[in-house]
């Protein structure tokens, strides 16, 4: 028998509208909201009841206690995983029914489990790899008949571009591109998996665990770093730990045995309202989605 616990989120004002392109494709930034927005697992709630709506170019954080849902929340966000009960939209495609289209224009940063930077890797064997995935899934025809010589500059152009984004000097890396992932400081490896994520240009880009082992100046940083990219009118949607004031908040808290309701709009530029209800391990959600 199912025993959720449930929870109730909220959300206060934000800043960051849709601007100019990125500096690696020209992305337009994508609207998102929920309405009554779950999803349930074998076991119960993973999170339930979510209200809000954040412009294009917007810098969205949630935030929550460990085993709130956040996670699951920002997979299904992004496509990842399928909501059970209300909706959400993404540039205009509705979830859950338009998974497929919502995981062509939004990107994952870093997301324990599902988009890990591999350690055994060094940071050049990431960028090769992003590229050539890059050219083999969302490359044109065109692009594929292209010269090897024309192929790789155009690769190299792109990996450049996306790492200026974010602020990564490779060159300033203890062994430059050949320096090893377990070799990067937090905020380092937190640049490069953003940079990745940018190198196909998407219009969302969704973060787990941000601040997670920074300091207080790395966490500065974190959020400088986001509030660029969502400058640039790319959408970011991050869990955090302790969001910085300008973003818009979605707070996710553990409220037990309790029936969702959703609470009025305030007068901010986007609300999040309703109860998430949370299951111990998150893990049961992931099972009934296929993940593991």
């Amino acid at each position: 028998m199912d025993s959720p616990h449930t929870g109730t989120a909220e959300a206060s004002d934000a800043t960051g509208e849709a601007q100019g392109g990125d500096a690696v494709g020209e992305a337009r930034g994508a609207a998102v909201g929920a309405v009554g927005f779950g999803l349930k697992g074998p076991r119960g709630w993973a999170f339930r009841g979510v209200d809000f709506t954040a412009p294009a170019g917007s810098f969205v954080a949630i935030e929550g206690p460990s085993g709130s849902g956040r996670t699951c929340l920002l997979l299904a966000l992004t496509g990842r995983m399928r909501a059970t009960e209300g909706h959400a939209e993404v540039a205009g495609l509705r979830l859950p029914k338009k998974m497929a289209g919502v995981r062509r224009i939004s990107a994952l940063g870093p997301v324990s489990g599902v988009s890990d930077l591999d350690s055994a890797f060094t940071v050049a064997e990431h960028l090769r790899e992003r590229a050539l995935l890059q050219r083999r899934f969302d490359g044109s025809l065109r692009s594929l008949l292209k010269k090897p010589s024309v192929r790789r500059a155009e690769a190299r152009a792109r990996i450049d571009a996306a790492m200026a984004a974010v602020g990564l000097d490779l060159a300033a890396l203890p062994k430059g591109e050949r320096t090893s992932v377990r070799d990067l400081e937090r905020l380092e490896a937190l640049r490069l998996s953003m940079g990745l994520a940018l190198m196909g240009a998407p219009r969302l880009v969704a973060v787990d665990d941000a601040d997670l082992k920074l300091s207080d100046a790395e966490r500065e940083e974190a959020w400088e770093l986001f509030r660029s990219i969502a400058d640039s009118g790319v959408t970011v949607v991050a869990v955090c730990s302790a969001p910085p004031k300008d973003a818009l908040l979605v707070s996710v808290r553990n409220v037990r045995d309790e029936a969702p309701k959703h609470a009025k709009k305030n007068t901010g530029a986007a609300t999040a309202a309703g109860d998430v209800s949370i299951e111990e391990g998150a893990a049961d959600a992931l099972a009934e989605t296929g993940r593991s």
